[in-house]
């Protein structure tokens, strides 16, 4: 017997349960209930397409009002049907800030800024939807009380840092029938848009391999000490190591590629890099100030995370996170297929690249056919024009003087309300945020055991029924924008 055989099996005893093959069960190693946290095998509720009561109104309570939440106050304030009743934060200061970003629209939210005033404001019966941008590990925990309390519930990425939280969020909102979503506006971003349209168009043909990253210089963000409450995101680059933030990247692929609605992950294997920079800021930093002093000692995650997944139908997706590495934004967001290609980062003075690829009808013409190149300025523009989606047909324009991002996270919002104002699905359900989201605990996992490792089907089997979601906005698409 091997040592890596050897590894596995006492591996397995571990959490009393064998492994098969080289595939670890999330279950096997941390010690969850069976089933990897499931309560039971069967669904209760199919949430995927589901269709809440439309609201006339759409009254929100807003918990966390540091970096994200005042954006999302201030644009949902300029939607029709909107009724912002609370704000609470710790911060009275921050309570206040966002507080005159809608005084323009003359209403006047209740504040909360107790410790467990959160609890209150979930609890108040005239709120339907709460919205929470607070530090990551408090995601799940609201969200699940905000349902219990009868609140369809936003959350800021990602959804849940455990497996077990995942779960959690899936049979709550199967049990209460609430809307759990992450607002992951990356899915909302024009090009990203137009490559979901293109592929339903059949652009790409059939898709083969999709990219996404999330790679962003934050090293001064996160040893900042006004940046994040209580240094909250340090804290988390200093506890675990793997894809801590996976979906910005993912979540538009996830669509491109109908996962959870005829296809799903199936399973991933994750890798990090050492850490080259935070370990070594940290020590500088504590050289100078006594307030850095606990982080010397702290195994920091690795500087490059790169995971790679492959679905049921097997496709492949790959994932990057690198937050310290001096290298220039990017998303990536490559979608490649059988007849065509789209990449949008990393670029300058246009929106992404789109090349087509051979005619597969015509075999004998490969050897005639020069390789696929990226298509010229005029060509790109006349695509871009022939997919651009409804959404961005009907709202783009104002969206971008809104603003958020270029006008994505304003896109997300005004989508989201108009789903809830016309009894219309959500872009994003509670299957999409577990699963999207679950990849950071179990790139975690798969860094650890240097393992393969199963990825759970949070749809119990529906997502071979469930269908695409709507981007043709046949329905709705009626909420104006007060600007």
């Amino acid at each position: 017997m091997n040592n890596k055989r050897r590894d596995f099996l006492k591996l397995g005893s571990i959490a009393g349960l064998g492994i098969i093959s080289n595939l670890v069960k999330p279950a096997d190693v941390v010690g969850q209930t069976i089933s990897d946290g499931r309560s039971t095998n069967l669904q209760r509720f199919n949430m995927s397409g589901y269709a809440a009561p439309k609201l006339d109104k759409v009254r929100i309570g807003f918990i966390g009002l540091g970096n994200r939440g005042p954006a999302h106050v201030s644009q949902t304030s300029k939607l029709e049907g909107v009724e912002i009743m609370a704000l609470c934060d710790l911060r009275p200061e921050k309570l206040e800030a966002a507080k005159k970003k809608i005084e323009n629209a003359h209403i006047d939210p209740t504040l909360y800024k107790g410790k467990e005033d959160w609890k209150k404001l979930c609890e108040r019966k005239d709120i339907d939807l709460v919205y929470i941008a607070t530090p990551w590990y408090l995601h799940a925990p609201m969200a699940l009380y905000a349902m219990e309390h009868g609140k369809h519930v936003v959350m800021e990425v990602p959804g849940a840092i455990t497996l077990a939280d995942s779960w959690k969020l899936v049979d709550t909102s199967e049990r209460t029938r609430k809307h759990c979503m992450i607002l992951e506006n990356s899915c909302y971003d024009f090009f990203e848009l137009l490559t979901l349209n293109m592929a339903r168009q059949g652009f790409f043909g059939e898709i083969v391999h999709c990219e996404g990253a999330y790679i962003h210089a934050l090293m001064q963000g996160n040893f900042s000490k006004a940046k994040y409450w209580d240094m909250w995101r340090l804290k988390q680059n200093a506890t675990r190591n793997g894809n801590l933030y996976p979906t910005h990247g993912l979540g538009p692929v996830a669509q491109v590629m109908n996962i959870n609605r005829g296809d799903r992950m199936d399973y991933m294997v994750a890798m990090s890099s050492n850490d080259f920079m935070m370990g070594a800021m940290a020590k500088q930093l504590a050289a100078k100030d006594n307030f850095y002093q606990p982080y010397v000692s702290k195994h920091f995650r690795g500087n490059m995370n790169t995971t790679t997944i492959k679905t049921v139908k097997g496709r492949t997706i790959m994932l990057q996170h690198d937050v310290t590495s001096p290298r220039p934004y990017s998303r990536i967001h490559l979608v490649s297929g059988t007849k065509g290609t789209a990449q949008k980062y990393p670029l300058t003075g246009t929106d992404g690249r789109i090349a087509v690829s051979y005619d597969m009808s015509d075999p004998e013409q490969y050897n005639k056919t020069p390789a696929p190149e990226w298509i010229p300025a005029e060509e790109y523009r006349s695509t871009v024009e022939k997919y651009t989606p409804a959404i961005v047909q009907k709202v783009g324009e104002l969206a971008k003087q809104v603003g958020g991002h270029g006008g994505m996270d304003f896109l997300m919002n005004w989508r989201l309300i108009d789903c809830l104002r016309n009894g219309l699905p959500l872009d994003i359900d509670v299957y999409d945020t577990a699963s999207w989201g679950c990849i950071g605990p179990l790139s975690e996992l798969s860094v650890a055991k240097r393992a393969t490792v199963e990825i759970p089907d949070f749809t119990r089997g529906s997502w071979k029924t469930n269908q695409p979601l709507d981007i043709e906005l046949k329905q709705g698409g009626n909420t104006k924008v007060i600007i």
